[in-house]
């Protein structure tokens, strides 16, 4: 009969193990090497302008205040600067006003369980299960990029033990200190980005809630098993582990979720080395600022061309702010044990996004193989 006849095929050619062959392809591999052009250089450069001053007004002040020790939280809080940057004005003051909310609330909630005497088992935990509300809230919201990942970083950082009540309001509020310096400097600035015709968002708003809470659900498992796998092998910075699984699950489709598997661990490998080799010099105080503003620049500016390139000069920031936060962190191996991290998330995000994947992902991946092979060499 002609409807079996059909569907066999298609679901032959659909199956996880048919999806694995083809991200496993040496065409994928090809695909990910692809430079694109981003919709505005000048909004990337001018986002990251904004989250450069952000960052750097936040350390600054920080710094020089009575608690120069917390200089890592209110950096954490400048970072809503990198959201919205293709939004109207109105609607980019919401959207930074919005993240801004979320990393202060990740820092005072994981904080707060510290103080409350959470374990570290559970602490990855309640990680894990922020990951899930983050991807939610940036959904329901319409955060866009860089999405729940930084959301994650944030309390991520938080993760280390706060003693006092006082500890858990100061990184609070310093949080809230970066959070609200982004949030001014944005406003200050955002006459100078361009008019760009993005996608307008879905009139019909965000996708029904049990769709958001099937993403959420797969993406808190992927980044929940990677955090609890660096956990278990001792490593100091579990959070890392669960920032490599959601970033490359927040893929729309499959062949997007291998890409940036694949262009995270390559950048990661490559920034790490570059950190190491800036720690390893025991550089001062405004040397390490100077340097995560610069990173943080050039970040904003090449992350739209190529993942990778993105991960080649975030992973050396992120590397720094940690250090700057965590003064105590060995510096030595620091950076392999982000690239372990990296290596093990991103794995994990790759094979848990095809483990869960939905039919009509496989079948558009199978489609676009076919597509991509029926066009020749040179396709991509």
């Amino acid at each position: 009969m002609p409807i079996p006849y059909r569907r066999r095929p298609r679901r032959r050619h659909a199956s996880r193990s048919a999806s694995a062959r083809y991200l496993l392809d040496a065409s994928q591999w090809q695909e990910s090497l692809l430079v694109a052009s981003p919709p505005s250089l000048r909004n990337s450069s001018i986002a990251g302008i904004q989250a450069a001053l952000a960052l750097f007004f936040a350390m600054a002040t920080a710094y020089v205040s009575p608690w120069p020790e917390l200089v890592g939280y209110p950096a954490l809080g400048g970072l809503a600067a990198l959201f919205g940057r293709f939004d109207s004005l109105q609607r980019r003051r919401r959207t930074v006003a919005i993240c801004g909310f979320l990393l202060v609330a990740g820092v005072f909630l994981l904080s707060l369980a510290s103080y409350l005497g959470a374990p570290p088992g559970l602490m990855v935990g309640i990680l894990a299960i922020s990951v899930g509300l983050y991807t939610i809230a940036t959904i329901q919201w319409r955060l866009g990029g860089p999405g729940a990942v930084i959301f994650v970083f944030a309390a991520g950082a938080a993760l280390g033990p706060a003693e006092t009540l006082d500890l858990v309001l100061a990184k609070t509020i310093a949080t809230i200190w970066g959070a609200a310096l982004a949030w001014t400097v944005c406003v200050a600035t955002d006459r100078w980005r361009e008019k760009v015709h993005m996608p307008k968002p879905d009139p019909e708003g965000p996708p029904p809630f049990i769709r958001q809470a099937v993403a959420a659900g797969r993406i808190t498992l992927g980044a929940g098993t990677a955090a609890y796998i660096a956990h278990a092998a001792g490593w100091e910075y579990p959070a890392w582990a669960a920032i490599g699984a959601a970033s490359v699950m927040q893929g729309a489709h499959l062949h997007v979720t291998m890409n940036r598997a694949m262009q995270r661990m390559v950048g990661t490998v490559i920034g790490a080395c570059i950190a190491w080799a800036i720690l390893a010099q025991a550089p001062g105080f405004w040397l390490i600022v100077l340097c995560v503003v610069v990173f943080q620049f050039f970040t904003e500016v090449i992350i739209g061309y190529n993942y990778a390139f993105g991960q080649i000069t975030v992973t050396p920031m992120a590397l720094l702010m940690t250090h700057l936060a965590v003064p105590i962190a060995v510096t030595g191996t620091m950076p392999v044990e982000r690239v372990f991290d990296t290596i093990v998330g991103a794995a994990i995000g790759i094979i848990f996004a095809v483990i869960f994947s939905s039919l009509d992902d496989r079948v558009y991946l199978a489609r676009r193989r076919r597509s991509l092979r029926a066009r020749g060499p040179g396709a991509f």
